[in-house]
């Protein structure tokens, strides 16, 4: 099964897919929603840089994480709550008019797809925001179906949402995939009993993703399409 893709996908059905810093780099019109949020709120206003190493948590934790920066100390709720919901408004007016999709990714997710692959989205970006991006890169009909931050109860780096997508989709955990560029995908996937498979272009709070040790590293989803000796193996 699978023979001319990469060999860490032997016996594979399902693969999830992480969706900010692995599909998409979305920090550009992260970035702008959170600097017009704390404009408007009289705030020193971060640079896209700062922003990229606040990313991978949702949207709740960002908008904590710039406040906190901004304010050099823990903002209180009626603030984080009046943030949030500015920062929510402004992202949801321009999720994708400075987001880019990574190199490779249309291509890959349409070979796996054609493979007969299951491909499920695991992401703690709000489940509102992801059909919409989806659909605007084209990469819609890749997808069985997608769990954002809030549609569960707990999410990434919890195993919940890995284990939700795999029930639905009727496959054992060990015939699955957890794809992604940060340590919550990596420990989700383990915690899921999932393997576990790395890149590292996205976001990880300034921290190397060789260090969570996943399964395998690529640099490219392409890689998944053939046999890569130049992939590294790190567990």
């Amino acid at each position: 099964m699978h023979s001319n893709l990469h060999p860490i996908l032997q016996g594979k059905r399902l693969i999830a897919f992480d969706l900010d810093g692995t599909l998409i780099d979305s920090v550009p019109d992260l970035a702008a929603a959170v600097a017009r949020t704390l404009s408007e709120l009289d705030l020193r206003v971060p640079n896209e840089a700062e922003v990229r190493d606040w990313v991978g948590n949702g949207a709740p934790v960002l908008v904590e994480r710039a406040l906190t920066w901004a304010l050099q100390a823990a903002p209180e709720s009626a603030l984080q709550t009046r943030a949030f919901n500015a920062f929510m408004a402004y992202y949801g007016a321009s999720p994708n008019t400075l987001t880019t999709l990574y190199p490779g990714v249309e291509e890959a997710l349409k070979a796996l797809h054609q493979e007969g692959l299951t491909l499920v989205l695991i992401t703690n970006k709000p489940e509102r925001f992801i059909e919409p991006l989806l659909e605007h890169f084209n990469l819609l009909t890749f997808f069985t179906l997608w769990v954002g931050g809030d549609s569960l109860a707990k999410k990434k780096p919890d195993p919940l949402p890995l284990l939700h997508a795999a029930n639905l989709c009727q496959i054992a955990p060990a015939e699955c995939i957890m794809v992604g560029d940060s340590r919550h995908d990596m420990a989700a996937g383990k915690a899921a009993g999932f393997a576990t498979l790395a890149l590292p272009y996205g976001y990880n709070h300034g921290e190397p993703i060789e260090h969570s040790q996943p399964d395998l590293m690529i640099t490219s989803l392409t890689e998944l399409l053939m046999p890569a000796p130049h992939a590294t193996r790190t567990a």
